[in-house]
């Protein structure tokens, strides 16, 4: 008992002395960042490289300001495309059908790959275009019946898309081509065998040129 009426009093004053002085302790050490963590760190001095100002003269490791690839003949454009024109309409133009009929191109079955037997037929398709600097091209790509609706347009696109860059590649600006699916809704023979199918596997091409001015 008389140990109990000694200690009482010296914890009764430690408590009161930690409760005065304890909330005036300040933090000076370093903290270390959790990897990953882009929050500044609260109570210490470490440099966050995460959250550091950008310094634009700072291009170590990196290629800030990359050449762009200029497009040519027998070049995409960076982002992997060729360009498409929206400066033109083939509907504000004279269309003529019959100019290029002869050249229409034929794929084979579930393909969109321009075959090395149809490159002669773009390549007067190309001429054609050059004798004419302000002539445009219409590219129709169509299909056989088989296959859905939905997938036979995707297709059809596809091949049209494949002639333009054929042409492109031969030297025809593309920003003068446009492209159209029909997939298996405009067929050039009506039967249903393999004879027909294979006539219906196409791009035609559609020779535009400016309507004249209305007087």
């Amino acid at each position: 008992m008389k140990l109990n009426r000694l200690v009482l009093p010296l914890v009764l004053a430690l408590t009161a002395m930690l409760a005065t002085t304890g909330c005036r302790h300040q933090f000076n050490g370093k903290v270390t960042n959790i990897p990953g963590h882009r929050g500044a760190v609260v109570g210490g001095d470490q440099t966050d490289m995460n959250t550091k100002p950008f310094n634009p003269a700072d291009n170590t490791g990196i290629n800030a300001n990359p050449a762009p690839v200029p497009f040519t003949a027998n070049n995409q454009n960076p982002n992997g495309t060729i360009p498409t024109s929206t400066d033109w309409s083939p509907g504000d133009m004279n269309q003529d059908r019959d100019k290029l009929a002869a050249y229409t191109v034929h794929f084979k079955f579930d393909s969109a790959v321009v075959q090395d037997s149809e490159q002669a037929n773009v390549a007067s398709v190309g001429q054609a275009l050059t004798s004419d600097p302000t002539a445009k091209l219409l590219i129709e790509g169509n299909c056989d019946e088989r296959g859905t609706e939905e997938y036979n347009r995707s297709l059809g696109e596809r091949r049209a898309l494949a002639l333009r860059e054929a042409l492109a590649k031969d030297g025809v600006d593309p920003l003068r081509i446009r492209t159209i699916s029909y997939g298996k809704d405009k067929p050039a023979d009506p039967g249903h065998d393999e004879a027909a199918w294979a006539k219906n596997r196409r791009g035609d091409f559609v020779y535009c040129t400016p309507k004249a001015p209305v007087q």
